[in-house]
């Protein structure tokens, strides 16, 4: 494992209790960051920040609500140290269906956690970073808002949508010392996956060239670069994490 400089830097990873997100916290703290975790599940996100250890804490949040996220991030700053880089993973996949049968709630739900949430937790830190003139952050897109999955309508969407807040968030904070870069994963065995058919899954794997899926602790490296003091000019940018599915 290479390795990144992190000591002394205060991270929060939302969607930090499992999958993507357990895996780039883990990845922070071994390179001397202190992550606090945030999930709506609070017994789980309690068990992962054990499961880590001292460089580990958590907070029970929603990132649908903007209050309880100022909320969170204050109590952060207070209790942990300022925060210097932000990795939003949580995210949820909805339903698989084709557009015309999308339940219009199910829509509304995935594209306000996956696109809206990112949109709530960037706005409750990005402030604190300006006042610092210092930041780095990862939104968590997909290879589905490049390229688009069928019967992955919103999620399709939502993640695009991730990619145009990323691009538009990195140009603002260009002239600070803040960078703001998008990962874009191929499918990773999550348990994101149980909300999908075994045809769609199998569908998804044939599309990618290495043959495999995504190893969580591959997109933790590449995150772990990201948000380190290296990565100092680099801002607005996509970084492809599909296995040779996307080239662009």
């Amino acid at each position: 494992m290479n390795v990144i400089d992190l000591d002394g830097q205060v991270a929060v990873v939302t969607g930090g209790a499992q999958g993507l997100g357990f895996a780039i916290a883990k990845r922070l703290i071994d390179s001397g960051a202190r992550v606090s975790l945030w999930d709506r599940d609070g017994a789980l996100v309690q068990k992962a920040a054990s499961a880590l250890g001292e460089g580990a804490a958590s907070q029970v949040v929603d990132v649908t609500d903007p209050a309880g996220l100022e909320a969170a991030h204050a109590e952060v700053e207070r209790t942990i140290g300022p925060v210097s880089i932000l990795v939003n993973s949580a995210g949820i996949a909805g339903g698989n269906a084709p557009l015309e049968e999308y339940d219009p709630e199910e829509w509304r739900r995935v594209v306000e956690i996956n696109l809206n949430g990112t949109f709530y937790v960037n706005r409750a830190v990005v402030p604190s970073m300006k006042a610092r003139n210092y930041g780095r952050i990862v939104n968590i897109s997909s290879v589905a808002g490049k390229e688009g999955n069928p019967n992955l309508s919103a999620y399709s969407a939502a993640k695009a949508g991730v990619l145009g807040l990323t691009k538009s968030l990195g140009k603002e904070l260009a002239k600070y010392d803040i960078a703001v870069n998008a990962v874009t994963p191929a499918t990773a065995k999550t348990r994101i996956l149980e909300t999908l058919t075994d045809e769609f899954i199998d569908y998804m794997l044939t599309r990618i060239p290495r043959g495999r899926f995504l190893e969580v602790e591959e997109a933790a490296a590449m995150v772990a670069w990201l948000v380190s003091k290296e990565n100092s000019f680099t801002t607005a940018a996509t970084f492809d994490l599909s296995g040779g599915r996307t080239t662009y």
